[in-house]
C-alpha cells in the first residue's frame, strides 16, 4: 500500500492514518536493506508515541540483521553526531519535532551522517517499505546501548566555544518539555567543570510527552510571549528556547524581544568569517539581503541553496562551507558533520557577547534596522499554483531580477519577495524584506496578501 508518511526529505504523518508501529517496522527493514546497513544508530524524542515507534523501527532493523545502537531519549542532532562518531551505516531519530500531538515521524541519515537523497535513497526506502518484501537476514541483529554517545557529543559541541572568553551572564532557557532538557544539563555540567561563569534559570525543563505547556515551537508568534515575559521577569541577559527535538534554537534579547532567524544567520556567519577569512557560507533563498551584506563585508563567499536540511547539507558538503543557516533557525556546521545543531548556536552567541562586551540587542539592532523583514507568513489557499501566478503577474514585469531556486523570488531596488510552497505542509510561505524601510515591508505584505486570498 502507498505510504503517505514519506515527505520531501523525511517521514512525517498522522498517527493511526499515515504512521503506526507496523509501518515503522517496515521502514526499519526497508532502511536496512536499502542502505545495506549492518549497524544503525537509533534515537527518539519525548512524544508519547515515540517509544513504541522506535521499538518497532528497532524490530525491523534487527530482523534484517542490524546491530542497533540505542540512544534512547535524545535530540536529532545527537543521532547525526553518533552516526559518524560510531562509524555506523546510518541513523534514525523518531521525532515529529514541532508537529501536532497526533503526529510523529523520522529523520534519517546514511553513513557519514549524510542526508538520504530524496530521489534515490529515500525513494528506495519507500518502495521497499511499501512492497513489504525483504531479503532474509542470515541471523537477526541486536539492540545495544550507545555507550558514551552523549559524553562524546558534549565534547564536540564544546569544541566550538572558547570557554575562557565567556563572561558572567544569566540565561533563561525554555526546553518546552521536549528533549532538550537532559542534553542541555549535560552541556552545563561540562561547562561548570571548566569554570564557565553562567547562571541558568530553567523553565518547562522536564521532558513530558503530554506537552503540558503546548507543542514546543518558538517560531510561532503565539508561543513567544511566555519566554519573553520570563526573560524580563528574571532579569536574564539572554533567552533561549528550543523546539521538540532541539535541532532549532531561538533567541530573545534582554528586553524579551524575539530575534528573527535571519539576523542570527548573519551574526554567526560574521563570527565564523572572523576566524576563517574567505570561508564559504550557505544560506537559503527566503530572506537574503542581510546575510549577503554581512558575508560580503567580512570577505566571505555566500552560496545559496534550496530550503530544507537535505539541500543545505548537500551544499555544505559539496562546497566545504564552514557554516550554513536558514531563517527558520536551522544552523549547520562543517565541523559538526555538516549537520544542524540547536545547542552550538547559543554557545556561540554567548561567546560573542563575552568577546565583544555587547548585548545581543547591540549586536543585532543595526542589522534589523538596515534590512527589516516580514518574517515568514503562511497562507492556506485552494490552488497554490494559481495564487503564485497572480503574484507573479502583478510584480514580475517590474522586477530587477528573478530567481526560481526555491519558489518565486523577485528583487526590486528597495524590496524583495520570496513565495514558495512548503515542503512539509499544505501551505504557501511568504517572506518580504526591504532596505531600511519597515513601512514598505508592511505595504507589500498587504498587497500580496490580497492577491493570495483573492
Amino acid at each position: 500500500m502507498p505510504m503517505t508518511c514519506f515527505k520531501a526529505y523525511d517521514i512525517r504523518g498522522k498517527l493511526g492514518e499515515d504512521l503506526d508501529e507496523g509501518i515503522a517496522r517496515a521502514i526499519g527493514r526497508a532502511f536496512a536493506e536499502a542502505l545495506g546497513a549492518r549497524r544503525v544508530v537509533l534515537g527518539r524524542d519525548i512524544r508519547a508515541s515515540s517509544e513504541s515507534l522506535a521499538a518497532a523501527v528497532a524490530e525491523g532493523l534487527v530482523a534484517q540483521g542490524v546491530e542497533v545502537l540505542d540512544l534512547g531519549l535524545s535530540g536529532t542532532e545527537e543521532m547525526y553526531f553518533a552516526t559518524s562518531h560510531f562509524a555506523t551505516d546510518g541513523g534514525i531519530c523518531v521525532t515529529a519535532s514541532h508537529n501536532p500531538m497526533d503526529y510523529n515521524g523520522m529523520k534519517m541519515v546514511k553513513a557519514g551522517s549524510a542526508p538520504l537523497d530524496p530521489a534515490t535513497d529515500l525513494a528506495r526506502v519507500k518502495a521497499l517499505a511499501e512492497s513489504g518484501t525483504f531479503a532474509t537476514a542470515p541471523q537477526p541483529g541486536r539492540v545495544i546501548p550507545a555507550d558514551g554517545a552523549r559524553d562524546a557529543y558534549v565534547a564536540r559541541v564544546l569544541s566550538f566555544v572558547d570557554i575562557p572568553a565567556l563572561r558572567p551572564l544569566k540565561l533563561l532557557v525554555n526546553a518546552g518539555n521536549g528533549a532538550a532538557g537532559p542534553t542541555f544539563d549535560a552541556i552545563m555540567t561540562a561547562l561548570a567543570a571548566k569554570g564557565a561563569p553562567l547562571t541558568i534559570q530553567r523553565m518547562h525543563h522536564q521532558p513530558d510527552g503530554r506537552f503540558p505547556n503546548g507543542i514546543p515551537n518558538p517560531l510561532l508568534d503565539e508561543n513567544q510571549p511566555v519566554t519573553a515575559e520570563a526573560v524580563r521577569a528574571s532579569g536574564a541577559d539572554l533567552g533561549i528556547a528550543w523546539d521538540g527535538d532541539f535541532d532549532r534554537c531561538f533567541f530573545f534579547d534582554a528586553g524579551g524581544r524575539f530575534v528573527p532567524g535571519e539576523y542570527l544567520v548573519g551574526l554567526l556567519a560574521e563570527a565564523f568569517l572572523a576566524k576563517e577569512p574567505g570561508a564559504k557560507i550557505v544560506h537559503d533563498p527566503r530572506v537574503v539581503w542581510n546575510t549577503l551584506d554581512v558575508v560580503s563585508a567580512a570577505g566571505g563567499q555566500a552560496i545559496q541553496s534550496r530550503t530544507g536540511h537535505a539541500f543545505i547539507k548537500q551544499a555544505m558538503r559539496e562546497t566545504g562551507a564552514v557554516y550554513g543557516g536558514e531563517m527558520s533557525a536551522h544552523h549547520y556546521f562543517r565541523d559538526f558533520v555538516a549537520c544542524d545543531s540547536g545547542m552550538i548556536p547559543w554557545l556561540l552567541v554567548v561567546e560573542l557577547m563575552g568577546r565583544r562586551g555587547q548585548t545581543l540587542a547591540q549586536m543585532i539592532d543595526a542589522r534589523r534596522a538596515a534590512f527589516p523583514s516580514s518574517g515568514e507568513i503562511n497562507f492556506r489557499v485552494a490552488d497554490t499554483a494559481a495564487a503564485i501566478a497572480r503574484v507573479e503577474a502583478a510584480f514580475a514585469p517590474d522586477a530587477l531580477s528573478r530567481d526560481d531556486t526555491d519558489g518565486l523570488s523577485l528583487a526590486f531596488a528597495d524590496w524583495r519577495l520570496n513565495l514558495r510552497a512548503s515542503n512539509t505542509e499544505p501551505l504557501l510561505r511568504l517572506n518580504i524584506e526591504a532596505r531600511a524601510n519597515p513601512d514598505l515591508v508592511a505595504t507589500r505584505v498587504d498587497q500580496i496578501r490580497a492577491l493570495l486570498t483573492a
